[in-house]
């Protein structure tokens, strides 16, 4: 377990903090003990006639003191406990979001976005309130439990003190029960909630699809299905905390019909006064509320128990891909890459993706992957990234082995333009700007001509500060794709990887933007990943992969004199652009 982010780690970072408000708090609950001894104490002496105007003056003079300085220590003790819980509230959704910055693709395959987001809301909120709220429950219990049982004891009497609490020892055996059931219902609503909330996630993500199918009706009726087994674990939960207010309540009952019955037995038989009796009834009453705090407190550090123990799993997880023990301090990278017989594999119970694969790139060439569907071609620069580590053989770059290499340098020296060409729900300029946030307008601009976007843009009405809506959607594909290499190009690394990324575009402007990369590429790699032919024709050397091996490897024209698989391909699409009256390619 990683000690930073334990809840004793963040407790511990507010500890003065905390230790002020309560340090209030226990002012608070000491002068409340007065307050009942004075009133029984005035009712004794009007009873007995010993007290008269000034001494009642006097009396009230010093409660009103009393419930000033409560007053103002209920003020403090909120600010510096409740703020404490917000700033490890903070703090703790600050780590979350970082740690998951730190963690590999590999984690994000296995894990949902609903489950992950859920951390973020529902859990750190179940801490919150059993580092705030229950934390003054318990401590107020505590400290008013014992307090008020002193003076019950003291200024009262023992005996009615005691048959009084032997009902409420049956609170701290419920208390233990009721707890565990609630920790383990509550991280079974949790894991519910994560659930419903990915459903939704993907519902909304996946929207055009469903209405495509016209499959409305029957998400609506998964979506019930999903919601209905939420509601069932959140009425597991209600449940539990439903029957813990009540006992309570029972209990305190019995306690007042033991205090009316054997008390007011002691008062008529003249062993307490009246005022006395009145005074422990009193005293009572003060119980009342720490009993509640405290069922209040078994739910909420359970919940926060059962929460903590799941956010604990995510700060405990291991980052797959990560510096090594013997990196070198390289600052930059030129684009020189070796691949040596590299195999790789998603997990054991796939088959290897890619299959001792391996080419030489040298710098500023224009290196090509082609093959089919499935082929390995974007697992192949996903290792390339360390996006994953390979399983045997070996990766260079410049003739240091990619591991050598810090992380920080290597993903510097990249530009990746993935198939999904992703864009966040922000303005085209923010978008581009994501390669190099320093960047100019006018660098901006310049970089969207090159990907031969800016004419689209400069038609919209708000042009580059257009809104481009959740992944995108306000765009077509080819302008989304054009927007992702702009942003690359404007990042303009030693080493540029497009992944497919031409798919959406028209020939006549892939031919303008290959035009475009040719110029300001110039002595720096670039690798393409394509379908087409017509997109990697001008390339130095050609890949072509086929079930993650090497089927071929060559130029342009010394692929075309083998007469095999590229070949192949290429006659086939040229076929298929003179049955669509196109032109076909010049060779």
């Amino acid at each position: 377990m990683n000690k930073k982010y334990t809840l004793r780690h963040y407790l511990f970072n507010q500890g003065l903090f905390y230790s002020l408000g309560l340090l209030m708090l226990l002012i608070v609950d000491y002068i409340n003990l007065y307050i009942p001894q004075y009133i029984g104490d005035v009712m004794d002496g009007l009873t007995s006639f010993s007290y008269g105007l000034q001494d009642v003056i006097h009396t009230l003079f010093v409660m009103l003191i009393f419930v000033g300085i409560i007053t103002l220590g209920r003020v403090f003790w909120r600010v510096f406990i409740f703020g404490a819980s917000r700033q490890v509230e903070k703090q703790m959704r600050n780590d979350l979001f970082e740690k998951l910055l730190t963690l590999s693709q590999t984690y994000f395959n296995y894990h949902k976005t609903g489950d992950l987001m859920s951390h973020f809301t529902n859990d750190i909120d179940a801490i919150h309130y059993a580092i705030g709220p229950a934390v003054i429950s318990c401590f107020d219990a505590i400290v008013m439990t014992t307090m008020v049982l002193y003076k019950m004891i003291v200024y009262v009497n023992l005996r009615l003190t005691l048959l009084c609490l032997i009902p409420m020892a049956a609170i701290g055996i419920g208390g233990y029960f009721f707890g565990n059931e609630i920790e383990n219902s509550f991280s079974a609503k949790q894991e519910a909630f994560s659930k419903l909330s990915d459903f939704v996630q993907e519902s909304i993500s996946g929207q055009r699809v469903i209405k495509a199918f016209v499959q409305e009706k029957n998400q609506d009726r998964e979506f019930s299905i999903v919601n209905k087994y939420n509601l069932k674990k959140n009425m597991d939960v209600v449940k539990l905390m439903a029957s813990v207010m009540p006992l309570l309540e029972f209990v305190i009952g019995i306690s007042y019909a033991i205090t009316i019955f054997y008390g007011g037995y002691l008062a008529i038989t003249a062993q307490i006064t009246l005022g006395r009796f009145v005074a422990f009834n009193q005293y009572l009453a003060m119980l009342v509320w720490p009993m509640i705090a405290f069922g209040d407190a078994i739910i909420s550090f359970s919940q926060g128990r059962a929460s903590m123990k799941r956010l604990q799993e995510v700060f405990d997880e291991i980052p797959h891909i990560e510096d090594s023990a013997n990196v070198k301090d390289i600052r930059t990278l030129h684009g020189n890459i070796t691949f040596n017989n590299v195999s790789f594999q998603y997990g054991k119970e796939f088959e290897d993706s890619l299959k001792d694969v391996s080419f030489q790139i040298e710098q500023g060439e224009t290196f090509a992957i082609l093959g089919k569907t499935g082929a390995g071609k974007s697992t192949l620069v996903s290792v390339l990234a360390r996006l994953y580590d390979i399983d045997r053989g070996s990766i260079l770059f410049d003739g240091y082995f990619i591991k050598d290499i810090p992380l920080k340098t290597l993903r510097e020296s990249i530009a990746y333009v993935p198939q999904d060409s992703y864009l966040f729900s922000d303005s085209i300029s923010n978008n581009v700007r994501f390669g190099k946030l320093s960047a100019s307008q006018k660098e901006i601009e310049e970089a969207c001509k090159m990907a031969c976007v800016h004419d689209n843009i400069v038609d919209f009405p708000d042009q580059y500060e257009t809104i481009v809506g959740e992944r995108g959607v306000t765009l077509s594909g080819g302008q989304k794709q054009r927007c992702a290499i702009a942003r690359a190009l404007l990042k303009d690394a030693p080493i540029l990887v497009l992944d497919d990324s031409l798919s959406a575009v028209d020939t006549d402007t892939e031919d303008q933007l290959l035009d475009n990369l040719k110029k300001i590429r110039n002595g720096k790699t670039t690798i393409l990943i394509a379908h087409r032919v017509s997109t990697i024709r001008n390339a130095n050397h050609i890949l072509v992969l086929e079930e993650g091996k090497m089927a071929e490897y060559g130029t342009f024209e010394e692929l075309m004199a083998k007469n095999g698989i590229f070949k192949e391909m290429y006659d086939k699409q040229q076929l298929e652009k003179q049955l669509q009256g196109e032109e076909p390619w010049k060779e």
